[in-house]
């Protein structure tokens, strides 16, 4: 069971979050990547995508299109 200090590593943010927590960057030209490893590896956004995984659920996906 995920304690609730620790949701953050797989409760996910919402777009409101995401963006909320970008605009505290002072840089906001800087690339943005993902990575799925700890950052040890990771790739440039290609496409932001939306989805709907069932009847009641949409969710935004960020997509590396590369090799």
């Amino acid at each position: 069971m995920i304690r609730e200090s620790e949701n953050w590593v797989t409760g996910g943010k919402s777009i409101r979050q995401l963006i909320k927590e970008l605009q505290t960057f002072d840089d906001l030209d800087v690339e943005v990547r993902i990575s799925i490893d700890d950052g040890e590896n990771h790739k440039p956004i290609s496409i932001v995508g939306n989805e709907q995984v069932d009847k009641n659920t949409n969710i935004c996906i960020l997509e590396y299109c590369g090799d």
